[in-house]
């Protein structure tokens, strides 16, 4: 919604400005479709030789984070605590029994509670692939937290690449503008016998190539790339608490500790507060009972 309200108010506050200050919005509109081939154009190939369709794929996937925002809510990360706790208690009071959940996740009693979770691979694949390496006796429980450290960094450089490739493109639209507006003085030159007022529209024509180009750049691809990161950087939170969790469990803490560690270093707008997980994990507890 932030997204919308924002491009609207850098389309208002640029153009309405202009308007206002006497300007006419007709010879911008005239040439427009054409600077936009040549920019537009010069700027996606550019992205298209510098990235493989996968990449590509990922990152139009991802401008949607800018409308969208983060995908977990706080809800999702309450959701998470309570998840990791029932598979703690668990594995402290039957190994043999946590099995069946992280080897079939998509079949879990535990996993299915929380749907949204379960869906997610990235997380699933996390949880369950550290309590198989903590199954597998390591002599150091920092061998385990040294791999989720190096997981999580790769999941974090891996989902960052959307940001870099938008980012990229802002960069260079700047110097495409210049390119547009050049080939529009070389079209203005071979023209100087026309009378002064056409050669004035031809120039400012050209000039609107590089003003596309700026604009792109600092209004709309810059802020895309901006927010694709932030988004990214909220989501990858929520993989962080369960390093968090499991690295407290993987030190023989309490379960209610490991939890607590996590929730205290969840950040804090997506926080859940003591009382709503202590309410959480009492029902959790009842019912196991």
């Amino acid at each position: 919604m932030f997204g919308i309200v924002g491009i609207i108010v850098i389309l208002v506050m640029v153009f309405g400005g202009f308007v206002i200050h006497g300007g006419h919005l007709a010879p911008i509109m005239e040439a427009l479709p054409f600077e936009m081939i040549m920019i537009g154009g010069a700027a996606l190939g550019s992205f298209l030789v510098s990235n493989d369709l996968a990449a590509v794929k990922h990152t139009a996937k991802d401008v949607s984070k800018v409308f969208k925002g983060p995908k977990w809510k706080p809800d999702d990360f309450r959701d998470l605590l309570c998840l990791l706790f029932e598979l703690i208690r668990i594995a402290r009071a039957n190994p043999v029994g946590l099995e069946e959940h992280i080897e079939k996740p998509g079949e879990s009693s535990i996993f299915g509670k929380y749907p949204k979770i379960q869906h997610d691979h990235e997380t699933v694949d996390l949880i369950a692939d550290t309590f198989r390496a903590a199954a597998m006796n390591y002599d150091d429980p920092h061998q385990v937290e040294e791999v989720l450290d190096k997981r999580v960094e790769a999941a974090l450089a891996h989902a960052m690449h959307s940001s870099h490739a938008l980012q990229s493109m802002a960069d260079a639209l700047p110097a495409l503008g210049i390119v547009a507006a050049v080939l529009g003085v070389i079209k203005t030159m071979g023209s100087l016998d026309q009378p002064p007022e056409i050669l004035g529209e031809m120039i400012g024509s050209a000039l609107v190539g590089t003003f596309l180009g700026v604009f792109l750049a600092y209004g709309i691809m810059g802020p895309f790339a901006a927010r694709v990161k932030t988004v990214v950087e909220d989501d990858g939170h929520f993989y962080q608490l369960v390093r968090e969790v499991l690295v407290a469990n993987l030190h023989r803490h309490a379960p209610n500790i490991c939890i607590e560690v996590g929730r205290q270093n969840t950040p804090h707008h997506v926080r859940p507060t003591f009382a709503a997980i202590e309410e959480s994990l009492r029902a959790l507890k009842q019912e196991a009972a």
